[in-house]
């Protein structure tokens, strides 16, 4: 409900008022906490490849913007201005799991653990449950039905007026942009690998979503149904659901292209790496490492497995490539030994 108290929404609001909610609070810590602890444990174990420190602030950064949106004064007023409660949404579906995925969490957890965690882990990414959700189509309509669920129908209402499916809603937002942006944006070990113009075009036709939003938000005649008492300094309500129709347009899609400038980059970086000739030196390491032990992974990383979004048909750890050349090892014995044998 609308808080007659509140002083009007300005910069000094939003950093200066916070409503403590222990919830996200004890989460956000205990996971910062166990990012760190694993970072610290892949500088001990292999101090000549630490881990990257640009990933870890992405991942902390992650976790302080949800902080930020739901504790901060953002928070505070979203259930006053409709704009504000918009800028949360963006701030919860598109930049906190687009940095947190970028922080890479799985691959870290892969680095720092050790057996029976390690195993479990990676079977559990290469499932068929996390296979199915993590497919790109998937995060596309989880996403759109999301956006438009969330903000057209009757639900907006009820949310502004029910704090428990409010706060189910920003769990909401958090695991579906994570399973959005996580083939998109991120490197982890699942079973799907996208190429860099596939990822360009489908965050470019993921766009309207934001853009159709917002306009029909922008040009609604009836103000948001379930909105409390407004205080003096607050827009009437119409302006109030225009503006967030604004803010959702605008906001949506300039996120959405800042994420495909950010991709473009990545391609372009990858781009001058093969040029420089590391790309094709360890691609025919690779294809020579598959000639020897028939390596299937290996000849997919070849080049010879079709391009574009496909499953990763098999292993890319160093223990199964270490498994894999110690299984080549054995066939020269077991020949070497037939020879003997029969001289």
């Amino acid at each position: 409900m609308g808080d007659q108290t509140l002083p009007p929404f300005g910069w000094q609001q939003v950093l200066g008022r916070w409503e403590f909610a222990p919830v996200v609070t004890v989460l956000a810590v205990a996971l910062a906490v166990l990012y760190l602890e694993g970072a610290w444990r892949v500088r001990q174990r292999h101090p000549a490849r630490p881990w990257p420190w640009w990933r870890t602030g992405m991942f902390l950064g992650g976790l302080a913007v949800v902080v930020l949106a739901t504790e901060s004064g953002i928070g505070a007023y979203d259930d006053v201005l409709v704009w504000d409660h918009m800028i949360q949404h963006l701030l919860l579906i598109m930049v906190a799991p687009a940095m947190l995925v970028v922080g890479q969490p799985v691959t870290l957890l892969l680095h720092a653990s050790r057996n029976p965690l390690h195993t479990w882990v990676k079977r559990a990414v290469r499932s068929r449950v996390v296979t199915w959700l993590t497919w790109p189509p998937v995060g596309v309509i989880a996403y759109t039905v999301t956006i438009i669920g969330t903000h057209l129908t009757r639900l907006m209402s009820l949310v502004m007026t029910n704090p428990a499916l409010h706060a189910a809603e920003h769990a909401l937002y958090l695991v579906v942009g994570y399973l959005f942006f996580l083939p998109l944006l991120g490197r982890e070990p699942i079973r799907w690998r996208i190429s860099y113009p596939v990822r360009l075009l489908v965050l470019f036709l993921t766009m309207p979503v934001d853009t159709f939003t917002g306009l029909a938000l922008g040009y609604s005649t009836t103000p948001m149904a379930g909105m409390g008492p407004r205080p003096a300094w607050a827009p009437t309500a119409l302006s109030d659901l225009h503006s967030a129709g604004a803010v959702m347009w605008v906001g949506g899609d300039g996120i959405m292209f800042a994420l495909m400038m950010v991709v473009f980059l990545a391609w372009s970086r990858d781009g001058q790496i093969s040029v420089g000739g590391h790309g094709w030196l360890e691609s025919a390491r690779r294809a020579s490492f598959a000639g020897l032990t028939g390596s299937g992974a290996e000849r997919e990383t070849a080049g010879t497995a079709p391009a574009g979004p496909q499953r990763e048909a098999a292993t890319i750890d160093d223990d199964e490539h270490l498994a894999a050349y110690n299984a080549y090892l054995a066939r020269i014995n077991a020949a070497q030994s037939r020879r003997n044998d029969a001289e």
